[in-house]
């Protein structure tokens, strides 16, 4: 990364990692909304959401809206929405929330005139509060729980190519407000947002979403409320308006709930709740399942477990949670499972081995898909524990309500025939039990483990190990061609995994060598498109090369100061950039030279290229001891779309990102 310091102004650029080119608009990306739209361009989420907002004219009349009206509405749709249900499969990788988010956008949701205001509800507020990933083995207590800012980007991607440029991105909150801008910030929404320019608000009355710009998280009431288990159930204003005059997409993640056994549409919704039964109304979402409070202070105490009462409290919120759903049912419901996850939705979690995304425009049947696909349909198991529910309560509830018949919806799509064979199915409750298909250990957030062969967990080295060799009386001739004996005595290193720990079948290997006048380094790959402007000089530093092709280096050359490090990029064409950077002085400096001398040669009809290079800079070539030990990250960038990360020691982080030296892999120099 690139430090700017102008006229007080502090800038980070990012040089060579991965995330990098989604800071900057990709090439098919649409164009951002009309200028006359953005009132600002400020990242923050308060004024980049209020400021931007432009729905029309409010629909809201003397602070209310006619429940009776909405109730009608949606009941008349979904009694007699039979449409099929999508479910899209997309091979894992970095690239499959993006590609299934845009695809499942454009294969079930409704066309409309491109003025149509779009309202889209990921689930981000559904998470295990906030951890330092850094002592939890990568796991940051939000991602793998959350909706992927990836997936909302696709479906943003698609709504903007059929016109649509009024779309906001929006989620319930029930905490302070300084706590949404840290979710939004870590969760990658606050960046997603800002480079796809689109606001994005939370939907409560905090004192500043209710009062900034037009209020959208004012609440509104509901008329004609009485009869139902939420007489006082408001609506934020910004879906009240949507509801009346827009699109209202429904995001969630697809996953196991502990208390709601499955959280899609239908469980999505209590991010929405807002009740005047105490002020402020978003902090009052607890009260949809308040009868579960005596049950688990029964539990604190040790009591003799009530699993009736257990029972009834969850019938009770699934009634409400249909009540909610009456009201501001969704004009479709895209889903997001990329993957999809088991468990309990918060800390034990099994990541499913495929990636989908399951949609349609009746929530009810989506939700009865996604059921199937978790193994939560009448499983028999769960009935035994949940007092004959055999699927969750919340998707029988409502189609009861609706009069929607569960027994066999239609199921379109390339990823129909995963329902073909019984699904593996992981569910741990609130109650204490647990349902399990097999043994497979849960997979620690953050950390999660390749299946994308379906042949279960690739154990991967947790720090693997380079060695270099003395070159001894040996020379090298850095011409690209690498037949020096000198280099058949280097041991080889081999991967082809992305920076999540995937395998890619993108191959690469690498060997070094120490003597003076430093490090020598070849690189060999496979599956090279050699996607590199040539006609760039390569006796010049290449800025930006990190948007082309090209393999990395990263060296430690002091183990006591793991945050310092030199990172090289070499091209297949022997062009190079380098950098110094410091993570703990939160320093760059890309005037440092690494000395590299590069040579590359190619063969473009077997899609290899070969790298050779000497790194001579002094502060190498003093690292170079025998017998030292010298932390190291090897990556290489593939690509254009999809865009390959690959990385030889994974950083298994929840978005591409090599900038992570605890992640790295070792450089011993044998004696």
């Amino acid at each position: 990364m690139k430090r700017l310091v102008g006229a007080g102004l502090l800038m980070w650029v990012a040089a060579c990692r991965p995330g990098t080119r989604s800071e900057r608009a990709p090439a098919d990306a649409p164009p951002p909304p009309a200028a006359a739209s953005l009132a600002t361009s400020s990242p923050d989420v308060t004024a980049h959401a209020s400021a931007i907002y432009d729905a029309g004219a409010s629909v809201a009349v003397a602070a209310s809206v006619d429940g009776a009206a909405l109730r009608a509405k949606n009941l008349a749709r979904l009694k007699t929405d039979r449409s099929a249900v999508t479910l899209l499969r997309a091979e894992p990788g970095p690239a499959a929330a993006l590609d299934l988010g845009r695809r499942i956008c454009e294969a079930v949701v409704p066309q409309r005139p491109k003025e149509t205001p779009v309202l889209l509800k990921p689930n981000i507020g559904g998470f295990d509060w906030f951890k330092d990933p850094e002592k939890n083995a990568g796991d940051d207590g939000i991602h793998g729980r959350t909706t992927d800012p990836e997936f909302v980007r696709g479906v943003v991607r698609c709504l903007h190519a059929r016109g649509h440029r009024h779309i906001t991105i929006a989620e319930g909150w029930g905490a302070t407000h300084k706590d949404w801008e840290r979710l939004v910030r870590v969760s990658g929404y606050e960046k997603m947002a800002r480079e796809e320019g689109v606001p994005l608000v939370a939907m409560d009355d905090d004192g500043v979403f209710d009062v900034l710009g037009d209020a959208p998280g004012r609440p509104l009431g509901v008329s004609g409320m009485e009869g139902t288990h939420v007489p006082t159930l408001l609506v934020p204003k910004i879906l009240a308006e949507h509801l009346a005059h827009g699109m209202f997409l429904s995001l969630p993640k697809i996953k196991a709930h502990r208390f709601g056994v499955l959280s899609m549409s239908v469980k999505g919704m209590q991010g929405t709740v807002m009740l005047s039964d105490a002020s402020p109304a978003f902090r009052q979402k607890w009260r949809m399942h308040r009868e579960l409070n005596p049950y688990l202070d029964a539990q604190k105490k040790k009591l003799p477990e009530d699993r009736a009462a257990y029972v009834a409290a969850l019938e009770a919120f699934a009634e409400r949670m249909a009540d909610v759903l009456e009201i501001e049912a969704p004009d479709a419901v895209l889903a997001e499972g990329a993957p999809a996850m088991g468990g309990d939705g918060f800390q034990k979690l099994w990541p499913s081995a495929e990636s989908v995304a399951i949609g349609g425009t009746n929530p009810v049947l989506v939700d009865r898909v996604g059921a199937a696909f978790m193994g939560l349909w009448k499983n028999e198991q769960l009935g035994q524990v949940l007092g004959g529910h055999t699927t969750s309560p919340l998707l029988e509830t409502a189609a009861r309500r609706f009069g929607i018949d569960l027994s066999s919806p239609e199921v379109v799509g390339n990823g129909a025939a995963l329902l073909d064979a019984p699904r593996p199915v992981h569910f741990v409750g609130m109650a204490p039990f647990a349902i399990h298909s097999d043994d497979t250990p849960p997979t620690p957030p953050g950390r999660f483990a390749d299946r994308s062969s379906g042949a279960g967990t690739r154990e991967l080295p947790e720090r693997p190990t380079a060695h270099a060799a003395p070159l001894g009386a040996d020379t090298i001739n850095i011409d690209g061609h690498a037949d020096e004996a000198a280099w058949q005595r280097a041991a080889k290193i081999t991967w082809d995994t992305d920076y999540a720990g995937h395998p890619s079948g993108i191959v690469t290997h690498a060997r070094f060598l120490y003597g003076p006048p430093g490090l020598y380094a070849l690189f060999e790959l496979e599956g090279a498109g050699l996607h590199v402007d040539r006609s760039r000089p390569v006796a010049i530093e290449r800025v930006k090369l990190y948007e082309e092709d090209c393999v990395e280096i990263f060296l430690t050359t002091d183990p006591a100061r793991r945050q310092h490090y030199y990172e090289i990029e070499l091209g297949p064409f022997g062009h190079f950039f380098d950098i110094d950077v410091d993570r703990e002085a939160k320093t760059s400096d890309a005037a440092w030279s690494s000395g590299a001398r590069v040579v590359a040669s190619q063969d473009e009809v077997a899609h290899t290229a070969t790298i050779e290079a000497a790194l001579t800079a002094k502060e190498i070539a003093a690292a170079l001891v025998p017998g030292a030990d010298l932390p190291l990250g090897l990556f290489r960038m593939e690509g254009v779309s999809p865009r390959s990360f690959l990385a030889w020691s994974p950083p298994r982080t929840a978005q591409p990102n090599f900038h992570v030296p605890e992640a790295f892999g070792d450089l011993v120099l044998d004696r």
